[in-house]
């Protein structure tokens, strides 16, 4: 497992290499202005993943971009929650086990002390009824951009927003989104090294 993680973490590096000098691609020129290609890196793209790319593909990429953002801020903070103590009441089962007696983060999934086999498939479960249901752009039904999922049901007030707004907060979703997935890879690799981190605490 310390292997698998620490794969990742070099395939993450990766992607703060500096970019080829002659990666001035039509790339660039198409998506230089698309939003989240702002100041200190704007295009960034060292992978080449939109090398040629058009605007399907690229809507594409971001859509999973921010699913991926949405989803690590979410497990960023329950990680950190967590391990400040805080945990569903009751009980995970019918035999009594309360989720406070199971072990925090990566060890909750696997090690002596993780939820049970059973526990493990409905959530696979329940996160495949998201993709396949809920995380999905349906057309005709007023969304506005890509990674727009109200599909005409949920609005928390974005219509009253302007334009301005808007894009403001589709900026910082994008950056809080990536800083996420930079965060809860750290806390898996830290997990696996161990020691004690500030609001963390123990790994």
């Amino acid at each position: 497992m310390k292997s698998v993680i620490f794969a990742a973490a070099i395939a993450s590096a990766a992607a703060f290499a500096p970019a080829p000098v002659a990666k001035t691609t039509s790339a660039l020129n198409a998506f230089e202005s698309e939003l989240g290609a702002q100041a200190p890196l704007g295009f960034f793209d060292p992978l080449g993943l939109l090398d040629d790319a058009d605007q399907a593909r690229f809507d594409r990429l971001r859509s999973v971009e921010i699913k991926h953002g949405r989803v690590a801020q979410l497990a960023f903070l329950g990680n950190i929650i967590t391990r400040a103590g805080v945990h569903l009441p009751g009980n995970i089962d019918y035999a009594g086990h309360s989720f406070s007696s199971f072990d925090n983060g990566w060890a909750a999934i696997e090690g002596p002390n993780s939820i049970p086999q059973e526990g493990f498939s409905q959530i696979l479960l329940f996160v495949g009824f998201l993709e396949a249901s809920v995380m999905i752009d349906v057309p005709g039904t007023g969304n506005e951009f890509v990674g727009d999922f109200r599909n005409g049901f949920i609005d928390f007030g974005w219509d009253t927003f302007d334009e301005e707004t808007k894009l403001s907060k589709r900026a910082i979703e994008l950056n809080n989104g990536r800083a996420a997935m930079m965060g809860i890879l750290g806390l898996m690799i830290h997990e696996q090294i161990g020691g004690n981190f500030p609001i963390v605490g123990d790994m």
